[in-house]
């Protein structure tokens, strides 16, 4: 990838990798069972997994058990409990003016990526439509509270070219050359989790030493400083991914999540959803799905090694239960011993709002540009000014995502009074008001605070991925790096460690080590560890 592409590409199509966001959207599906449905303690033949989150951890967990159900004939059940009325947990949508005849907008988790081999498969092999996250015309600006530090205009070959010497004249060559070799290098680590020889763990701390990612234990701006990348290109466009990735500065934000908010390359996203992908999941697992229900206790049972999961609607006995969601955001009580292995996760608070306007650009006033000066339709910002002493920036990023148009299919592609769609990524609640200034014309506003990712402190501790016997941790991984995809693979390691403990193989085969079927022994260039084993 030559350099334009690293800083125009990068920039500007692969800082949105958002990936822990969520709203409850309600809708029904006749699969899935409400907390209605009637759900006691009963005598069952067959062994009973539990999966606690429908999110991408939980609904692809249920996803690789159905996997290893078909392939070795592993007599076991799965019920997945979710407390909300919706299945993505981090990835949802709404539509402008609560209208669903209009399209859809991504509220979490916008996109993913070709590096992301379980949502890129997953896409395929549910025959979903892929929309690519690119807009040659969208203009970038770093807007560090009181100025842009950078402006990127996009477009036309000249455009681009007078881009591309901005970044040289302001941050160097060799920055970007070496950030971009440190991420190519993660990349290519990272592929080597889709292949039979990807390693299984228990222990995260081993397995992040072992695997020698970028570093876990040290913030991005050492690192990056460390290995000669200047600190300003570090401060102000390393930092505009991470913040509006994770929301967190690269002071503080540890080196292999600021290496994954730039490593982004071919982006794109579910048209009518991402949402879709882990529905199709469950639709496809055998799992039986209990929306609404809220999981409140989980204790051994008494002279067994097998677990009591109680909930709002009743309790069961379960061989083995696969816990994907934050610990300390469920309220479910756990013994003792095992709820003091799970320490404290702090979470990045993030406000979201969407909303729709007829202005095509930001007011350039509130820039303090001239009133003829037109804004960029991409602003990502950096807390470089606010070192300096001035004023930090009031949003962490503000995106342009189009026009509001009709979903396909229904009657007329676009509306006849167009108006443009906007995200807006903020440490504080931006008011009417404020949207006023920034916007003048707003029409549809959409707001949701919650707690969006896990604050990505340099470190080389982590929850156990294995609590007791038959009892698994999907975020114990979160610690280390937090998406969509990498949840996917946490539980696609602990599904093979809980059967090959309770059932005495797994997902691909008998071996933990390996795979042990001999049509693996040479892999083509498209091979996926757990879908083509």
């Amino acid at each position: 990838m030559y350099f334009y592409s690293v800083m125009h590409r990068l920039l500007i199509y692969s800082l949105f990798v958002c990936s822990s966001l969520a709203l409850q959207f309600p809708f029904s599906i006749p699969l899935f069972k409400s907390k209605d449905s009637p759900h006691i303690e009963q005598v069952h033949v067959s062994p009973r997994i539990a999966i606690i989150g429908a999110g991408a951890g939980g609904s692809s967990a249920a996803f690789w058990i159905s996997k290893a159900k078909a392939r070795f004939g592993i007599d076991v059940e799965i019920d997945v409990y979710e407390r909300s009325d919706y299945i993505g947990g981090r990835s949802t949508v709404v539509y402008p003016y609560n209208d669903d005849t209009l399209a859809p907008l991504e509220l979490g988790a916008s996109i993913f990526v070709d590096a992301n081999k379980n949502l890129m498969r997953a896409s395929k092999e549910f025959n979903l439509t892929l929309a690519a996250f690119e807009d040659e015309d969208s203009d970038t600006g770093i807007w560090d509270g009181q100025n842009f530090v950078l402006l990127m205009e996009s477009g036309s070959y000249w455009k681009s070219w007078w881009a591309t010497l901005k970044v040289l004249w302001r941050y160097g060559y060799t920055a970007p050359v070496r950030t971009k070799a440190i991420v190519q290098a993660m990349i290519d680590r990272f592929l080597s989790l889709y292949t039979p020889e990807s390693p299984r763990w228990d222990d995260i701390s081993i397995f992040s030493e072992k695997f020698q990612w970028v570093p876990n234990n040290q913030t991005t701006l050492d690192y990056l400083e460390g290995h000669g990348v200047a600190p300003l290109f570090a401060r102000e466009l390393v930092e505009a991914a991470t913040r509006v990735n994770y929301g967190q500065n690269v002071d503080k934000i540890h080196a292999l999540g600021g290496a994954a908010s730039m490593a982004a390359s071919g982006a794109s996203g579910v048209a009518a959803g991402n949402f879709l992908i882990f529905e199709h999941f469950l639709e496809n697992s055998t799992a039986k799905v209990f929306l609404n229900t809220n999981v409140k206790e989980i204790k051994r049972k008494s002279g067994t090694s097998l677990w009591t999961v109680y909930t709002s609607a009743g309790s069961q006995t379960y061989q083995g239960v696969i816990l994907a969601a934050p610990f300390h955001q469920t309220d479910i009580i756990l013994p003792p011993d095992l709820a003091e292995l799970i320490p404290p996760q702090p979470y990045v608070p993030l406000h979201v709002t969407l909303l729709t306007t007829r202005s095509k650009h930001p007011k350039p006033q509130y820039f303090g540009l001239s009133s003829n000066a037109q804004v960029p339709t991409t602003i990502l910002s950096t807390y470089e000014g606010a070192r300096a002493g001035g004023v930090k920036s009031e949003f962490n990023s503000i995106t342009y995502h189009g026009n509001v148009r009709k979903v396909d299919g229904t009657a007329g592609d676009t509306v006849t009074d167009p108006e443009w769609t906007v995200k807006i990524f903020s440490e504080d609640r931006v008011t009417d008001e404020w949207l006023e200034t920034v916007f003048g014309n707003v029409g549809w506003v959409y707001r949701k605070l919650w707690q969006a990712y896990p604050v990505l402190f340099p470190t080389s501790e982590f929850p156990p991925v294995r609590l007791d016997e038959g009892f698994y941790y999907v975020n114990a991984f979160e610690p280390l790096i937090s998406t969509l995809e990498t949840e996917t693979i946490a539980s696609r390691n602990i599904v093979d460690l809980l059967l090959h403990e309770e059932f005495g193989t797994g997902i691909c085969g008998a071996l933990l080590s390996g795979i042990e079927n001999s049509t693996q022994t040479a892999t083509s260039a498209d091979f996926v560890l757990g879908w083509d084993c």
